[in-house]
């Protein structure tokens, strides 16, 4: 498999900007591997083809208001950094990207807030866009918290073509999320209601919660024709024993094991025994799934409509089966489906 082989035309207004006025009111592609065919749903109408015994793998990691908007010392430059990942909680050290980046050089500070509330440094230069930066703050960790929190924005993708409003910190966040720590949102498990998670509770379906934060990795073009030479960013997992022991009850019973999401199937993905089963993990994966590859422990997942050429939509590929995904794509764009983050969603038995 080669990149250029994941490559479709999609129509850019089938990209959504903004989610569905209902979380279970997206729309649903249902891809039957079995026997080849496909049928066109609602999200909420996941509720049947769900029972008793069967096991849903949910993500239930937290986005924080990763994208601060500040100035630069002396020129009053507008500055967008974005927060990627922790590195010392102690002296407030910060992975960020910069934007623009060649504006900014070691020893500069930053200022963000109508007051200057918070300052930062930057003290290392890590990538040609990456930065780290010492937060200048006297307060205690959970008042830095606090600080980012409300001058944070939303972090939602630079393809969704606006600034991020006040719905968005809720909408751009699964109901379950719980686990500080993505700058992106696990997006198919989005479409779950309250209600409707209730309902195949009381339906007999269990919930595996496992941990994948999800980073910018996420995002990044693959920019190799060989996809085995494409490497994935890392990003931290955590698999407790009681999703172990959910997911491994479900399999002995021969259930569905369904993966919500492509973060959730990499997760379980990246920690399995030889026989199949599901192992602990607390730890980091860069593990990356492209056709062909040979699933061990979900035997059907949830996802979005990926974009042309991206890591998930490889992902899919390999689990759906290359020649009936794009036939599925083919068919969405038909149908206008939506795409992307706020887009609509694939059910794979």
């Amino acid at each position: 498999m080669k990149l250029s082989t994941f490559r479709y035309h999609l129509p850019p207004e089938l990209i959504s900007y903004y989610p569905a006025p209902e979380r279970d009111q997206a729309r649903l592609m249902v891809l039957d591997r079995k026997t080849q065919t496909i049928e066109h749903k609602t999200f909420k109408d996941l509720i049947s083809y769900f029972g008793d015994g069967d096991v849903m793998v949910i993500n239930n990691t937290k986005v924080f208001p990763a994208r601060l908007y500040g100035t630069k010392e002396k020129t009053g430059a507008k500055i967008e950094v974005f927060l990627l990942r922790e590195l010392n909680r102690e002296a407030r050290l910060w992975d960020v990207l910069v934007d623009p980046a060649r504006k900014i050089r070691i020893g500069n500070k930053l200022y963000f807030g109508d007051d200057e509330t918070l300052v930062a440094e930057v003290i290392d230069n890590t990538t040609s866009r990456g930065r780290t930066l010492r937060f200048l703050f006297d307060g205690t960790y959970e008042e830095f918290k606090a600080t980012i929190e409300s001058l944070g924005h939303t972090p939602l993708p630079k393809l969704i073509k606006r600034p991020s409003e006040p719905e968005d910190k809720e909408r751009y966040q699964t109901i379950y999320a719980k686990n500080e720590g993505a700058v992106a949102t696990p997006t198919a498990g989005m479409h779950f209601s309250r209600e409707l998670y209730k309902r195949l509770e009381l339906s007999g379906v269990s919930f595996a919660e496992i941990t994948l934060h999800v980073g910018l990795g996420t995002f990044r073009s693959v920019e190799v024709e060989d996809l085995s030479k494409h490497k994935m960013d890392s990003e931290q997992v955590i698999i407790n024993d009681e999703a172990v022991r959910i997911v491994n009850l479900g399999k002995e019973h021969k259930k569905k094991i369904c993966a919500v999401g492509t973060t959730s199937m990499r997760a379980i993905e990246s920690s399995t025994s030889i026989s199949g089963t599901l192992k602990p993990l607390d730890g980091w994966t860069n593990k990356f799934i492209f056709p062909p590859y040979d699933f061990s422990v979900a035997n059907c997942m949830i996802t979005n409509f990926h974009l042309p050429q991206s890591t998930l939509m490889m992902m899919v590929s390999a689990f759906a089966g290359f020649d009936f995904l794009m036939k599925a794509y083919k068919e969405a764009i038909n149908e206008k489906y939506k795409f992307f983050t706020y887009g609509d969603a694939m059910l794979i038995l």
